[in-house]
């Protein structure tokens, strides 16, 4: 396979094959008369096609991948201005989250087919927005990386701000401003970065930070500022609240790709940037980030306890299991560090599969709240099966995917401390809490609600959406190791070069002193 994308510019390719897909959507809606259904159908299935291509040109890039080989491989460059360049390449972390962007965005698509309202305008952004989520992982220039990392939010806007509920417009300006101002920092860090290292290459950074170019007290001051944007965009507590409001008025395929991969760059970054350069930092505020990443797990678990709204539950369980990812993160060991990335991939199928369930039932009877439901198995069996399926993933029980990414990011927390991994467990348990008595409030006991006795089951589009997302969340819960296997490589050279970072610094300490 490496044979056949020899020589091709396959993450180009992979990046913004969405894009001109929109474009060829703009062109296709100025030579129409007007949108009508025909039209729009179209649209929907030239958008499908699109995505379905964009995954399969990403197949042949992990094909062509070498994932014991830790480096960066694809690599793409071309002077840009400023002394940046265009710049792409993935290592098996980065190649993981662009395979996961792929085979996410058709499902969001298929899901979207009940958009009525300027169909192809929604099509275009969803397009948009893709290629700028498969761009932050692929760039391996900074300056590239920030404006795919930020030009992310304006389709994500737009897209809350004109499809979404009632409270779209709030909802929207808060999901900018907090994601945004906490951009800004990160700017000003990069401004200096790249002025003291005289590159903006992400690897070559990466070099001089852990050779010793930036000493103790900058890198503070850097960390802080990386800081800043990650932990909104993950989002920690207590820059969390913007995420709720965001997930309940989003429409149902702008919460899947919410929850499935825009979450994901806050620990991304982390892996990235804050880690390899930063490490001192790093070390420095592990006990800080374990507090935030404790508090949010235990506080937001108890928060989704006393919703009513199935969206918003979901949502405050999407900032507890995050909490899990940045536990596992800063245990700067490899379980924590794999369990942290297993997380990750897993919530983005698991998170995305339960706002899909919501989306189902919500196209037919127009409302998320949980009392209005009751007994829906009785009508909806094979829905049934599959909320079950993603109720238990979202627990942790073992044999699902949300078991083993838990497992591993407590035992990293355990090897660093015990009361971390003990206040940490105490999640687990409130997860059940809730995820179950959602499970009961909706689909057990009888029919009550007239509206409910008309339910219909699963539909084949509906099927389709769902189905490969059951499969992958029993397969990587029974057989974890193809993930492994894939992302290893560069997490044991990222744990490997930090703690030589760590000791480097440890003798230059004693040097001085």
């Amino acid at each position: 396979m490496s044979e056949i994308v020899a020589g091709w510019p396959i993450l180009s390719i992979v990046t913004f094959l969405p894009a001109a897909g929109a474009l060829l959507i703009l062109l296709s809606r100025a030579s129409a008369r007007g949108e009508n259904v025909g039209y729009d159908n179209g649209v929907k299935l030239l958008t499908l096609l699109i995505t379905v291509a964009t995954f399969v040109a990403s197949l042949f890039a992990f094909a062509a991948f070498d994932f014991r080989n830790p480096a960066y491989q694809l690599q793409e460059s071309i002077p840009w201005a400023f002394g940046a360049s265009y710049a792409m390449g993935v290592d098996t972390l980065a190649m993981s989250l662009v395979m996961l962007t792929t085979f996410l965005t058709p499902i969001c698509i298929l899901a979207s087919w009940v958009i009525e309202k300027q169909v192809s305008s929604y099509m275009v952004l969803f397009l948009i927005l893709e290629s700028l989520m498969i761009g932050v992982f692929c760039a391996q220039d900074i300056i590239l990386f920030y404006i795919f990392f930020e030009a992310g939010l304006i389709p994500m806007f737009i897209l809350i701000g004109v499809w979404g509920g009632e409270r779209r417009v709030y909802a929207a300006f808060k999901f900018f401003l907090y994601t945004l101002l906490g951009s800004l920092l990160m700017l000003v860090a990069i401004v200096y970065m790249i002025a003291t290292a005289h590159t903006s290459n992400i690897p070559a950074l990466t070099a001089f930070a852990q050779s010793g170019g930036f000493d103790t007290n900058v890198q503070i001051w850097l960390w802080l500022a990386f800081f800043a944007s990650f932990a909104v965009k993950m989002p920690m507590w207590p820059v969390h609240t913007w995420l709720p409001d965001a997930h309940v008025e989003a429409p149902t395929a702008g919460s899947v790709i919410l929850a499935g991969i825009l979450l994901k760059m806050g620990g991304y970054g982390f892996l990235r940037f804050s880690l390899p350069m930063f490490p001192v930092a790093s070390e420095m505020f592990a006990p800080l980030v374990f507090t935030m990443s404790v508090v949010a797990i235990i506080y937001t678990s108890l928060v989704a306890m006393v919703q009513e709204d199935m969206k918003k539950l979901i949502a405050y369980s999407s900032v507890a299991h995050m909490g899990f990812v940045t536990m596992g993160i800063f245990t700067l060991n490899i379980q924590g560090v794999q369990g942290a990335v297993f997380q990750m991939l897993s919530h983005g199928i698991v998170s995305g599969a339960l706002f899909l369930c919501v989306g189902v039932v919500y196209d037919r009877l127009h409302t998320r709240e949980i009392a209005a439901y009751g007994g829906v198995a009785n009508r909806m069996p094979w829905y049934a099966l599959a909320f079950l399926v993603f109720t238990m993933a979202n627990v942790g029980l073992p044999g699902t995917s949300g078991f083993v990414g838990e497992f591993l990011t407590l035992m990293g927390a355990f090897k660093r401390n015990t009361w971390i991994a003990f206040f940490a467990t105490s999640g687990v348990i409130l997860s059940a809490c809730y995820a179950l008595w959602l499970f009961r409030q909706v689909v057990w006991g009888e029919v009550v609600k007239s509206a409910v006795k008309s339910l219909s089951d699963l539909t084949l589009r509906e099927k389709v959406i769902l189905a490969p997302l059951v499969f992958f969340t029993i397969f990587y819960g029974v057989y974890p190791m193809p993930v492994f296997n894939v992302t290893s490589a560069s997490l044991e050279k990222l744990i490997s070069d930090y703690k030589a970072a760590i000791a480097a610094a440890g003798k230059t300490a004693m040097l001085l002193n």
